[in-house]
C-alpha cells in the first residue's frame, strides 16, 4: 500500500493502520517528517512534480494507492496533483483511494448522498470537486471517499481541535450554530480506508460519522473533554446563511465498509475508551 499524504492528520494514523494490518507500506511526505513507524518506508513527493510521481509509483509498484494529501485550496496540489497521481496509478493497474470531502457539497440540500452531484461554494470545495471528476475521468474504477470534519485525541489535535483551543483560550472567533456536519474519528476513518484499500469496490462512498452535530456543539464537546472553558465558546450565525451538510451512507457503501463511524457524541464522551487503544469495531455481521 501507498499511503500519499502519510504524515498527515489523516495519512499518520492510516500508515499505523495500514503496517498493523500486515501490508507492506509506504508513505510520502511534503511539508513535514516522513511517518516514523516501524517498517514503513517514507518518500518525499510534491504532488506538483508529474514526472516524480511517475518515479515514485514505477519503483514502488504498489498494489493499492490511497491519497489523503491535503492541498487545502491550492488547485495544483488538490486537483491537478490528485489528476496526476490517478494517470500514474491507472497506467500500473494499481487500485486507487482518494479521499475527498463533504466541502464539495453546498449545503443547500437536508442531505447528501453519494449520487449527488458536487456544487461547491468555497475554493477548497471546488478544488476537491475538480479532484473528483479528474480522477472518476481517468481511473472510473477507483473509489472516492467523501468524509467530513475529521477529529483526533485530545493528545492529537486536529485543525478543528486546535480552532476549539485557541477560542476557549480567549482568541476572538464564533463557532457556527447553523454549519452542521457528520464528524468522524480518525481512527474509524482510517479503519474504514483500509477495508475500501483491501476491497474491490469502486465509485463513490460516504465516510461521515453517524451524527450530525452544529461546529458549536462539536466544539462544546470538545472543550468539556479537555477541561477546557466551553462557556468561553462564542455561538452565532453563519454570515453567508446556514449550511448543512450530512453525508448519507447508502447501500453500496455500507456493503464496502463495514467499519462502524461512531458519531462524535459516543466517541467524545469523557472516559470512553478510544480506537487506538480497542481496535475500531466491525458491525456485528462483520
Amino acid at each position: 500500500m501507498l499511503v500519499v499524504g502519510g504524515s498527515g492528520f489523516v495519512g499518520s494514523v492510516l500508515v499505523r493502520r495500514a503496517a498493523a494490518e500486515g501490508h507492506a507500506t509506504h508513505a510520502t511526505y511534503r511539508g513535514g517528517l516522513p511517518p516514523a513507524v516501524p517498517g514503513v518506508v517514507g518518500h518525499a513527493l510534491d504532488l506538483r512534480d508529474g514526472a516524480a510521481i511517475d518515479r515514485l509509483v514505477d519503483a514502488v509498484a504498489p498494489r493499492v494507492v490511497v491519497n489523503v494529501s491535503s492541498g487545502g485550496a491550492d488547485r495544483t496540489v488538490t486537483a491537478e496533483g490528485a489528476g496526476r497521481l490517478a494517470l500514474a496509478v491507472a497506467r500500473r493497474g494499481a487500485r486507487l483511494v482518494h479521499v475527498s470531502s463533504d466541502a464539495v457539497f453546498s449545503g443547500g440540500l437536508p442531505a447528501y448522498a453519494e449520487h449527488h452531484a458536487p456544487d461547491p461554494v468555497t475554493p477548497y470545495g471546488a478544488a476537491k470537486a475538480a479532484a473528483e471528476t479528474v480522477v472518476r475521468l481517468v481511473a472510473p474504477d477507483a473509489v472516492v471517499a467523501r468524509t467530513s470534519l475529521v477529529i483526533g485525541d485530545a493528545g492529537r489535535p486536529s485543525e478543528h481541535e486546535r480552532l476549539v483551543h485557541a477560542l476557549a483560550g480567549g482568541r476572538r472567533g464564533t463557532l457556527w450554530t447553523d454549519d452542521v456536519r457528520c464528524p468522524v474519528h480518525v481512527t474509524d476513518l482510517a479503519a474504514a480506508l483500509c477495508e475500501l484499500a483491501e476491497g474491490d469496490c469502486g465509485g463513490v462512498v460516504h465516510l461521515g460519522g453517524a451524527e450530525a452535530l452544529s461546529r458549536y456543539e462539536l466544539g462544546t464537546l470538545l472543550a468539556e473533554r479537555d477541561g477546557l472553558d466551553a462557556g468561553a465558546l462564542r455561538a452565532g450565525k453563519r454570515p453567508s446563511g446556514p449550511s448543512v451538510i450530512r453525508l448519507i451512507a447508502g447501500a453500496e457503501t455500507r456493503r464496502a465498509v463495514r467499519t462502524r463511524l461512531r458519531g462524535a457524541r459516543e466517541f467524545l464522551s469523557r472516559g470512553r475508551p478510544d480506537t487506538e487503544r480497542t481496535g475500531n469495531s466491525r458491525h456485528p455481521d462483520g
